[in-house]
C-alpha cells in the first residue's frame, strides 16, 4: 500500500514538472522585467532651441510620409538630444531641418528620420548592450544613449573620435563609451551585443560583428558599393546563430573604411 502510495505522488508530480518549471520561468522573466524598468542611468536636458526640435520630431518623424515613427521612448529621444551641439558651427542654423550635414573629413551627421527609424530597427530595451560602428559627430551615439547606459561606440577618424569624447563630457553624456579604431573588428572587450548599428556602409557584413552578436540579437547596416545607392539592412541571428535579412529601403551612406575597403579591392 505505502509503495503503491509513493507511485500514485511521483506520477502527480511529475505531471506537474512542466507546470513548475513554466511557473520558475514567468518569476524569471519577472525579476528581469523589474531590473529594466528599474534601471536608471544620467540623461542631460538642455532648453536651447528645444521648441526646434519639438517641431523637427512632430513634423519629420512622428508625422513623417515615409516610416513615421510611433515608438514614444524615440520620439522623446530625439526631442532631448540636442542636435545643434553635434554639427559644426556654420551648419548649426540648419540643425533641425531633416536633413544630412557635414562635419568635416568628409563624414555627415544623418537626417534625423534616418537616424530615428535605425534606432527604432534595433529594438532597444533598457538594459540592451548596444555597439554603433561610426561614431561620426556622436550624435546618433547620444539618441541611443537616452534608452540605455550601454552604448559602444567606435570611430576610425581620430580626429572625429576625439571630438566626440570632448563633446560627450561636456554635455554630459557620461555613459557612452568610445574607441578610436577600425569598425570592421568589432569591439570584442564588451561582447557580445544585444544590437549592432553601423552608419558607414561596406559592400558586405564584417564576420567580426556577426560574431560578436548576441544570438537573438539585431544588426542596422546599409550595405553597397561606393559612391553608390545602399540598401538599410536588418540583420537577425536567431538562437541557433543563423542569420535573417530584410532590406528596409534604399539609402546613401558613406562608406566604410579601413579593413573594408581593402576587402573590396
Amino acid at each position: 500500500m505505502k509503495l503503491f502510495t509513493i507511485i500514485l505522488i511521483l506520477v502527480f508530480l511529475s505531471g506537474f514538472k512542466p507546470y513548475l518549471q513554466d511557473a520558475a520561468l514567468i518569476n524569471i522573466s519577472g525579476i528581469q522585467k523589474r531590473i529594466t524598468d528599474t534601471l536608471s542611468w544620467n540623461k542631460p536636458r538642455f532648453n536651447e532651441r528645444s521648441d526646434e526640435r519639438n517641431y523637427m520630431v512632430d513634423t519629420y518623424i512622428q508625422n513623417s510620409i515615409y516610416n513615421p515613427i510611433s515608438d514614444k521612448r524615440i520620439l522623446n529621444a530625439m526631442k532631448a538630444v540636442p542636435r545643434h551641439k553635434f554639427v559644426p558651427n556654420q551648419f548649426r542654423k540648419y540643425a533641425y531641418a531633416n536633413t544630412p550635414l557635414l562635419i568635416g573629413q568628409g563624414q555627415t551627421i544623418s537626417q534625423p528620420i534616418i537616424v530615428a527609424h535605425m534606432t527604432e530597427l534595433l529594438k532597444i530595451k533598457a538594459g540592451s548592450k548596444i555597439l554603433e560602428i561610426g561614431t561620426g559627430s556622436g550624435y546618433q551615439a547620444a539618441v541611443l544613449s537616452e534608452l540605455t547606459p550601454y552604448v559602444y561606440s567606435i570611430e576610425i577618424i581620430e580626429e572625429l573620435g576625439t571630438n566626440a569624447i570632448r563633446l560627450f563630457k561636456e554635455l554630459g553624456y557620461n555613459t557612452i563609451k568610445v574607441k578610436i579604431g577600425d569598425g570592421y573588428e568589432g569591439w570584442s572587450d564588451y561582447a557580445p551585443y544585444d544590437g549592432i548599428i553601423v552608419t558607414c556602409a561596406p559592400e558586405k557584413i564584417p564576420e567580426p560583428i556577426i560574431e560578436q552578436l548576441r544570438p537573438g540579437g539585431r544588426i542596422v547596416i546599409p550595405l553597397g558599393k561606393k559612391n553608390q545607392i545602399q540598401d538599410l539592412v536588418v540583420i537577425v541571428k536567431d538562437r541557433k546563430g543563423n542569420l535573417k535579412q530584410k532590406v528596409q529601403y534604399q539609402v546613401r551612406f558613406v562608406p566604410m573604411t579601413g579593413k573594408a575597403s581593402e576587402k573590396e579591392k
